[in-house]
């Protein structure tokens, strides 16, 4: 019995990603359908949907769609399940190594970009909460002025 296989509907679903930009990302080769069903529909294994979720997770960071690709390759070489590679070609594992840490290194100082920005962004809506909190305050005061006034 094979592996169940998803319309790109339910991969959208499941990715929070658009069909077009499954569709797109199909075309520039991060992710192929695993077939079609008869009726043309692309059909994809939770496979491609987990290929499709990292994704999705690496574009707040800004990477390129040739490093994505790149690093998607790289992660395909890695030994299912988190394992350690196979030790009977060492430079290919020192090369392995290096290079999924320099993505590590790239994403964490992307990430600290974020927050840095994340905190700006949340000190100017803080400002904005404190202007509108202060001329809703004031236009109270003013009102309850007039009702002390009008009796």
């Amino acid at each position: 019995m094979g592996e169940r296989l998803m319309r790109i509907g339910e991969v959208a679903e499941r990715t929070g990603l658009s069909l077009r930009t499954i569709r797109h990302y199909e075309d520039v080769g991060v992710v192929a359908p695993s077939g079609r069903s008869m009726g043309g529909f692309r059909l994809y294994t939770e496979a491609e949907v987990r290929r499709l979720a990292l994704v999705r997770r690496m574009r707040p960071l800004g990477f390129c769609l040739e490093d994505v690709k790149a690093l998607l390759d790289l992660l395909a070489r890695l030994p299912d399940g988190g394992g350690p590679l196979p030790e009977s070609d060492e430079e290919a594992h020192e090369e392995l190594v290096e290079r999924l840490r320099g993505y590590w290194v790239e994403a964490d100082a992307r990430c600290e970009d974020l927050r840095r920005e994340l905190a700006r962004a949340e000190d100017f809506a803080r400002t904005l909460h404190g202007q509108l909190a202060r001329m809703l305050e004031a236009a109270d005061a003013a009102g309850a002025a007039d009702t002390g006034a009008a009796r």
